[in-house]
């Protein structure tokens, strides 16, 4: 190893750490990766058992416009993807040997949609470019002085190792069984970093169900929806469960019910219909509208429920047709920040340049979900760890 060689060390083996090791080592870097969990690529392999999204492909702009967050460059973003973009995602699978494919949705996958294979093949190419492996090393501590020195926790040792840069991609706090804890967050508040509090995105809001209505909606998905919340509207399915609901559409407002006091939903069950044309095909009807909604509507017996517990019963067809088309439902909190698929907040975009270097910490780069960006599923989180992971680790291995 020549004494010029830059050393740098990732602390953290998810996409972003790993795409980051990759990208450096590439460039002739030294790189040591670190993880605190046995095994790399615990949460690519969790996000992989239902299908692993690697993008989606959405054209550019639209793509872009899928992210967000407080004080988000969405210029600076443009240019993070466009040097690795959703295109470029589908060349790097395919070098190492899995080819891809997406479906009506746009979503990307790998042959046979698991993460595994294309977790093995990644790992063997990052051996042979000379990525070393430390494997149950919790990180616990930096200081700056020649380089810049990390302090890591094995077993009941605790070590020390010096670097020229590091790439912190410690990922949020979602999953945290499988190593993405936040306990990075007050380590780098106590060096002097703006982080933002960490929050449940891309999840589950709960309501208050009856029993009565629990036992009729809880897992029953309800189909071609719209769902708006304070100005924005999404389309697509909600899944009731025994808490609230599940579902993109409602994963897709996060941000907005974050953002209001009392949040609330209004369904829209049937998007396609006018007031006018329900209140017309329920003309002689006199009686039990629900029933008749369920025959001439084909409102299901969950949506019924639904509309039972927050407006009773009716007496009319166009009292209830408005309804359905604008079912208003108060919800209590989002799902607990432990089993949401990711997280808003992080590392304030004012803490970093351009680079994605710490101005605190000259040297320190971040990448992935520790960042305070946010977007939703269907393929763009994973591209946004991809992205912001290969800036990270190429300017920490001196290239940018």
């Amino acid at each position: 190893m020549s004494s010029e060689q830059r050393t740098v060390a990732i602390i953290g083996g998810g996409p972003a750490g790993l795409r980051a090791a990759e990208v450096a080592a590439k460039a002739g870097a030294a790189v040591t990766l670190y993880d605190a969990k046995a095994s790399v690529g615990r949460k690519f392999l969790v996000a992989g058992k239902s299908g692993l999204n690697l993008t989606n492909v959405a054209e550019f702009e639209s793509f872009v416009a899928q992210y967000s967050g407080p004080h988000f460059p969405v210029e600076l973003w443009r240019g993070y993807l466009a040097k690795f973009d959703n295109h470029a995602i589908g060349d790097w699978a395919a070098s190492l040997g899995v080819s891809t494919f997406s479906s009506t949705s746009g979503k990307v996958f790998p042959e046979g949609k698991k993460a595994a294979p294309l977790l093995r093949r990644w790992v063997l190419r990052l051996r042979g470019l000379g990525v070393v492996f430390k494997m149950n090393h919790r990180w616990v501590g930096l200081r700056k002085g020649e380089g810049i020195e990390l302090d890591f926790e094995t077993g009941e040792s605790r070590i020390s190792g010096r670097f020229d840069s590091v790439v912190l991609a410690c990922g949020g706090a979602s999953w945290p069984k499988t190593g993405s804890d936040g306990k990075w967050v007050e380590r780098l508040e106590a060096l002097g970093v703006l982080v933002e509090p960490l929050q449940s995105a891309n999840c589950g809001w709960e309501c208050d169900w009856t029993d009565e209505t629990r036992a009729l909606v809880e897992g029953k998905p309800l189909h071609n929806l719209e769902v708006r919340a304070g100005n924005h509207t999404e389309a697509g399915e909600l899944m009731p469960t025994r808490y609230g609901f599940e579902g993109a559409p409602i994963y897709a407002l996060g941000r907005t019910l974050r953002e209001m006091t009392s949040p609330w939903i209004e369904i829209d069950f049937k998007p396609t219909f006018t007031i006018e044309h329900m209140v017309h095909k329920m003309e002689s009807a006199r009686r039990d509208f629900f029933k008749e909604a369920r025959l001439r509507w084909k409102l299901t017996p969950a949506a019924c429920a639904i509309i039972e517990q927050y407006y009773g019963v009716f007496d009319a067809a166009e009292p209830l047709a408005k309804v359905v088309k604008s079912c208003r439902i108060p919800l209590t909190q989002a799902r607990s920040i432990s089993e949401v698929i990711s997280t808003a907040g992080g590392v304030s975009w004012n803490a970093l340049d351009a680079s994605l270097m710490l101005k605190e910490i000259p040297g320190v780069y971040c990448a992935g979900e520790m960042i305070d960006w946010e977007a939703p599923t269907g393929g763009y989180l994973i591209q946004g760890c991809f992205s912001s992971g290969s800036i990270a680790g190429a300017a920490a291995a001196g290239m940018e």
